[in-house]
């Protein structure tokens, strides 16, 4: 038996990195087939290698964390890439992008691309929110270069992938950290307001020491596999202020008297966050009702 990383997945086909850098495609045993995610990228395996037909994964080792979307495992931090303006940024989507990490348990960042096309105190408005919640906020222009070197300091050494919605400059970004790592990359169409880059599965690409990966863009992200009695955990700052609630456990929407609550209208959790939260309940109920689910 061999072990190695998957790098790839594409097509039933996986794409195993060996310890010496060797590249050997593999299939999957059947059964694992029928798991949903039974590989991903990211994934540890044990694979017998045939020289002379199709080496097959035996054994997926155990995962240091799991993402289901986009659909990777053992990493270490999440880029969650969003543009400035063109497209707008979409607190909602980040948030809900950053309860994933946080349920996933996955370090996250925030990255602001086309910092180009705001001025700074838009710029700060929206960095602001994430950097009062705990979050390490990176501003950065892949129109004229400003803010990467930071960003690639931090990427240094690890596993980690970029995340979020078409349009937002992933690629370009993971160019302009190492120009030809990402695939091919375009503007954003004005007519559908999407990227037209052919990014369509995650894939992990060597970076000083670590690795770096693309992942398809998406414009929506449904909560349905989130616990509504859990949200609350996958907004770190509200921990902060959970002392300050009467009830135990709080969801922090109706309770009369609720730490999350007035640390909401004094300013001390940014009201997005909040609305985002409230928000993201709303939909796990209307997804449970729409599948008959308690």
């Amino acid at each position: 038996m061999t072990a190695g990383r998957i790098i790839k997945n594409f097509n039933g086909y996986y794409y195993v990195e060996t310890p010496d850098k060797e590249i050997v495609t593999c299939k999957i045993k059947g059964k694992m087939k029928q798991v949903r995610f039974s590989a991903v990228t990211g994934d540890m395996v044990e694979f017998e290698k045939n020289p002379d037909g199709e080496s097959m994964i035996k054994t997926i080792l155990p995962r240091r964390n799991f993402m289901e979307r986009p659909a990777m495992a053992n990493l270490d931090c999440i880029v969650i890439a969003f543009a400035c303006a063109d497209p707008d940024f979409s607190y909602l989507l980040a948030d809900k992008m950053l309860a994933f990490a946080e349920r996933a348990g996955i370090e996250a960042v925030l990255c602001l691309n086309k910092t180009d096309l705001v001025s700074e105190a838009q710029l700060e408005e929206i960095a602001g929110v994430y950097r009062k919640a705990g979050y390490t906020v990176f501003t950065v222009s892949t129109f004229n270069g400003t803010g990467l070197e930071a960003l690639k300091e931090y990427l240094n050494g690890k596993i980690s992938a970029f995340a979020g919605p078409s349009g937002v400059g992933k690629s370009s970004m993971l160019n302009a950290l190492q120009p030809g790592i990402a695939l091919q990359t375009g503007k954003v169409s004005e007519k559908i307001g999407r990227g037209r880059h052919t990014t369509r599965y995650a894939q992990l690409l060597p970076f000083n020491g670590g690795y770096l990966a693309d992942t398809p863009g998406f414009g929506n992200l449904l909560a349905e596999n989130i616990d509504a009695r859990e949200l609350y955990k996958y907004f770190r700052e509200f921990k902060h202020f959970e002392h300050g609630c009467k009830f135990v456990p709080c969801t922090h929407t109706h309770e009369p008297v609720c730490g999350v609550k007035n640390a909401v209208e004094e300013g001390k959790i940014a009201a997005s966050r909040y609305e985002s939260y409230l928000a993201i309940l709303d939909e796990i109920k209307l997804l449970k009702e729409k599948s008959g689910k308690r």
